[in-house]
């Protein structure tokens, strides 16, 4: 089984407690991802105010993008660096993991174009535009959640778009992601956010947005934070969510987005990567057919890398 996971924050647990990714005590690392016939990563840069006294946020993302490429130099044997859908599968054939970078939160590259474009140079290809903070783009779902996209916002999803990087509206506010999908003019991704129907988080997705995503050929990553699983999280609640999005018809538009070493918490059962079979298998039980439990693992967001990412 292949696996495309569109969410971690490892690098920052590198940056901020030391270790590396090739064999740690977090929620996964790359031999733990060789247990899977072909593992691909979305490595979250992240950095909040907050937590980040006296530094800019810019100077983090720099820090943490040199912790990143560390790790792929030293592990060079185990994993690559990738920008393509074919550069991932590649690594795939010669027996390596695919790392994809993305950026969490547009505070980190201070919104600006300048430096949004310098790190797609860097291999940069997808950018939450914020994080829990409004900021020049947009409002959040925590702070500012009657805000929607500025001008600044709307140049900045344009250029993204322009440039082949996808457009992560995990964290932003209801306004800010309807202001998104009237601009998209290719797929989107939430890239960590589950079904709001069925656990009633401001941080996961109505409905209406779900449906949104499906007519923009997006995708949506499920999140393993049992805060936003439900009151009583568990595999069958986890489970929950991905029907719930199936029966809206998004066959094609559920995806992985764990939230790996950005939670705490997790559904009964789950520990890390090394769980996902149990996932798998569970829904194979219920037979839903091998093709759509490839699909969601990993073809979905595959497919949208390929559409948005091509070069």
């Amino acid at each position: 089984m292949k696996v495309f996971d569109g969410h971690c924050d490892t690098i920052l647990r590198c940056y901020q407690k030391g270790g590396g990714i090739r064999r740690n005590g977090g929620h996964l690392d790359l031999e733990r991802m060789g247990k899977y016939g072909g593992y691909a990563q979305f490595f979250a840069i992240f950095g909040s105010k907050g937590d980040m006294p006296g530094r800019s946020l810019w100077q983090v993302f720099q820090e943490e993008y040199a912790v990143f490429h560390r790790e792929m130099a030293e592990n060079a044997d185990l994993v690559e660096h990738c920008r393509t859908a074919a550069e991932a599968e590649a690594a795939w054939r010669s027996g390596k993991n695919a790392a994809f970078l993305s950026v969490e939160g547009a505070d980190l590259l201070e919104c600006s174009l300048e430096k949004l474009e310098r790190a797609y140079e860097l291999g940069v290809r997808a950018v939450n535009l914020t994080w829990n903070y409004e900021n020049a783009l947009s409002g959040t779902n925590e702070e500012g959640a009657e805000r929607g996209l500025t001008k600044q916002g709307r140049a900045f999803v344009e250029k993204m778009q322009e440039l082949g990087m996808l457009v992560d509206v995990s964290h932003l506010s209801d306004p800010g992601f309807w202001d998104v999908i009237a601009l998209a003019g290719k797929p989107i991704f939430a890239s960590h956010s589950n079904s709001r129907a069925v656990c009633p988080h401001k941080r996961n997705l109505t409905d209406a947005q779900f449906t949104a995503i499906i007519g923009n050929h997006g995708v949506a990553g499920l999140n393993l934070c049992d805060e936003f699983i439900g009151e009583n999280p568990d595999m069958d609640q986890t489970v929950a969510h991905i029907e719930h999005f199936l029966a809206l018809g998004g066959e094609k538009n559920v995806s992985l987005g764990g939230d790996w070493d950005g939670i705490t918490g997790m559904p009964e059962g789950f520990h890390g990567i090394q769980d996902l079979d149990a996932l798998a298998e569970r829904l194979l039980q219920m037979n839903y057919p091998e093709g759509q439990v490839e699909d969601l693992f990993c073809n979905n967001l595959m497919r949208v890398v390929r559409e948005v990412c091509t070069m």
